[in-house]
């Protein structure tokens, strides 16, 4: 175990040793989680938003330029809380599209399943306090709240997503939003807004607990960059004109700059679009169509830069309370860009019974329903193949982002890295033991090796990872990826790519090296039935899923109306019936 003394020394060998570390104080730790984040979106890797203060913490600490999530938000939180593959975890998939066939199936269960202990749980064994705001999306039954796994303070919704204004559901699968303080259900205050009051919250469980010595875990899920998109007007303005080059040139920036900023390499080939972005020639638009187009993309980028403000309040309370100099900052995306648009789907007339419009006057604003849709999630993955749902990296490549005592200022590390291995390297920064009694063995590796210099990777050549959501298969070995998109963007095509020379997964090697397809293979059905991946139904579709799930629910919901409906229908058919036989035995 790397213990609280070796990252002291490494502290100060690096120069980095304030007082609080001087007097062999645990550090605290900000685990910040951005929904739907590509890995170019922040300033500092490249992409258009202002996150001053994100970037700020990253010329502090250290980026890294090869990390990976899942392409599905619940199995990557549950990855990130507990450093395990999300099927071990409980969370093979998101429960919006499960389908019925693995319901309550090991690994597919929608919770947290016995054994699985979470960070939050092996750090309070280890004396620190620990508070939760903002999107858990890990079950919200008996036992499954965050404040069940270890978080002594939450304020919380359980939804894969919710508007950003006011306590409304964002699509029909949510009958109401399920908001939580601990355990009690909750309103919310007539001046919200998400990234707001997330961070209000934080700062208050943290200032009624300012006597207390114990370090603190504050884990803060931010429902930005989630639909609906959404953001206060005067970050939204800053960029009404930053888009209206429109999807395929950003695309082309995006990629020039990630090369520039050694995101991929020189010269790194660009992927072709994939042929279901219908619209993907700008130059097809109408004008209307065009500024509708960029006015959601500024939207989007308000929202970051939102969040990012939002980021800067806590870092100033932290810096006036006298807490920063020993607080641990980790930033990063549970996935890449979201491609989904309720607006163009069966949805939209629901979106319109709740009340939402979609003016361009007042994108982004209260009342107004926002989604950047497939076009621009696939500018906004930039270098990167396809977007979130699916496996090729626009999904599954996100920021990390880590600063703090013991951290290297600075440093831009190139190595593999995993949502599953942050948990393993906070246990280690904050000196607890990993071996938890009652615990499942963490799967993912401290990265301490790399944060200290003592090695240039955690994951040797020979190392087989493998992901896996709903369909969406990758497995990554030294330079190369196994991949299997499904639809509805993918065509379900095992192919295999030199991520290291061709990012954008643009040629596929599989004809030019047919051993090493099979090897990898070998390795991903290895990695499959050892983590329980369960085979799909025939013709699977995660978006159409989801419409059969909310018709399953609203059925749930509304049986007895339309049971009653049916009977009344019935009664008025039977006394229409006896009236006309009654009419008819008056004429004869």
């Amino acid at each position: 175990m790397m213990t609280r003394n070796f990252w002291l020394g490494v502290a100060c060998l690096l120069g980095l040793c304030g007082s609080a570390l001087a007097q062999d104080s645990r550090p605290n730790i900000v685990l910040i989680l951005a929904d739907d984040v590509a890995l170019m979106d922040f300033g500092i890797y490249g992409g258009e938003a202002n996150t001053p203060n994100i970037d700020a913490l990253a010329a502090r600490g250290t980026l890294f330029k090869q990390h990976r999530a899942t392409p599905f938000c619940a199995p990557s939180r549950a990855m990130l809380l507990t450093g395990l593959d999300n099927h071990t975890a409980g969370l093979g998939t998101i429960r919006e599209v499960l389908p019925p066939e693995f319901k309550g199936k090991p690994g597919y269960t929608m919770r947290l399943e016995p054994g699985v202990v979470t960070l939050a749980e092996r750090l309070k064994r280890g004396g620190y306090r620990t508070y939760m705001t903002g999107k858990w999306h890990l079950g919200h039954e008996d036992g499954d709240l965050p404040i069940d796994h270890g978080f002594d303070q939450s304020f919380l919704v359980d939804a894969s997503g919710a508007d950003n204004w006011e306590n409304q559901s964002y699509i029909p699968y949510y009958r109401d939003v399920p908001w939580f303080e601990g355990r009690e259900p909750v309103d919310l205050p007539e001046d919200f807004y998400s990234s707001t009051f997330f961070v209000d919250q934080m700062i208050d469980y943290l200032d009624a607990d300012s006597d207390k010595d114990e370090p603190f875990l504050a884990y803060v899920a931010f429902l930005a960059v989630h639909i609906p998109v959404q953001a206060p007007r005067e970050y939204t303005e800053k960029y009404l004109d930053t888009y209206s080059v429109g999807w395929e040139a950003t695309r082309q920036a995006r990629w020039e700059r990630a090369q520039a900023l050694g995101l991929v390499r020189e010269g790194a080939p660009l992927s072709t679009p994939s042929p279901t972005l219908k619209k993907w020639s700008w130059e097809n638009l109408t004008e209307e169509e065009k500024a509708f187009a960029a006015g959601k993309m500024a939207v989007n980028a308000g929202m970051l830069e939102a969040m990012d403000h939002e980021i800067g309040r806590l870092i100033d309370y932290l810096k006036e309370t006298g807490q920063y100099d020993n607080t641990v900052f980790i930033v990063t995306s549970d996935n890449g860009p979201e491609a989904g648009d309720p607006i163009n789907s069966p949805a939209e007339s629901w979106l319109k019974r709740q009340g939402y419009t979609w003016d361009l006057e007042t994108l982004g604003e209260k009342g107004s329903y926002v989604a950047i849709g497939p076009e621009w999630a696939q500018a906004a993955s930039g270098p990167s193949n396809l977007f979130k749902f699916h496996a090729g990296d626009g999904g599954l490549r996100v920021p990390l982002i880590m600063a703090g005592p013991g951290i290297p200022a600075d440093e831009r590390i190139d190595s593999f890295t995993v949502m599953s291995d942050i948990a393993p390297t906070l246990v280690d920064m904050a000196g607890v033991d990993p071996d938890h009694p009652e615990a499942i063995t963490m799967h993912g590796r401290s990265l301490a090796p790399l944060l200290s210099g003592a090695s240039e990777a955690i994951y040797a050549p020979t190392d087989a990872v493998g992901f896996e959501t709903s369909g969406q298969s990758a497995l990554f070995k030294g330079d190369y990826k196994l991949v299997r998109s499904v639809p509805p963007h993918g065509d379900g095509i095992w192919r295999l790519h030199n991520i290291a020379t061709d990012p954008g997964e643009a040629i596929d090697l599989s004809g030019d090296m047919p051993d090493l397809k099979e090897e990898l293979m070998a390795d991903y059905r290895a990695y499959a039935e050892r983590v329980g991946v369960l085979e799909l139904p025939e013709g699977y579709d995660a978006h159409r899923e989801i419409m059969n799930n909310v018709y399953r629910r609203m059925f749930g919901w509304y049986w007895p109306y339309l049971l009653g409906g049916l009977i009344g229908v019935l009664v008025a058919l039977y006394g229409a019936y006896r009236l006309v036989r009654w009419g008819l035995g008056k004429r004869t």
